[in-house]
């Protein structure tokens, strides 16, 4: 498979490319419907599902990316703890069992945790592509 890389831009890219879909009546009624219910134009949702389906940007709400963003700064922290008892251990110094224990205990509860958001943020996402609550 290979990785798809998006970088950042100061200025949009032109969109100078176009998708063709053929779809019934009652399909692209229910694609209207599901873009309104999205607050978005026909358009810029199906790039938006086909960006999304296509693995290169997954549909984060503000309140998504807040939830993330909690969770990568535990996972930093977490970082730095398990490297604080790494050095003490390559140093000879000597860890005590429970310290050990309270970081392998953090890592799985972040570990839960996003698993559990991405999960959530799974069903949300086909939520939203249905217009539903």
């Amino acid at each position: 498979m290979n990785d798809v890389k998006v970088t950042a831009r100061i200025e949009p890219e032109k969109k100078d490319r176009t998708v063709h879909v053929r779809v019934t009546a009652d399909e692209h009624a229910a694609i209207e419907m599901a873009a309104e219910h999205a607050d978005k134009t026909v358009s810029s949702f199906f790039r938006s599902l086909l960006l999304e389906g296509a693995g290169v940007r997954p549909v984060l709400t503000a309140d998504d990316r807040l939830v993330m963003a909690a969770l990568l700064e535990d996972m930093r922290m977490i970082g730095i703890n398990l490297n604080q008892v790494a050095r003490a251990l390559n140093s000879g110094r000597g860890v005590h069992p429970s310290e050990l224990d309270i970081n392998l205990e953090n890592v799985q509860r972040v570990q839960a945790a996003v698993m559990s958001e991405l999960r959530a943020l799974s069903r949300r996402a086909g939520y939203r592509r249905r217009g539903e609550k």
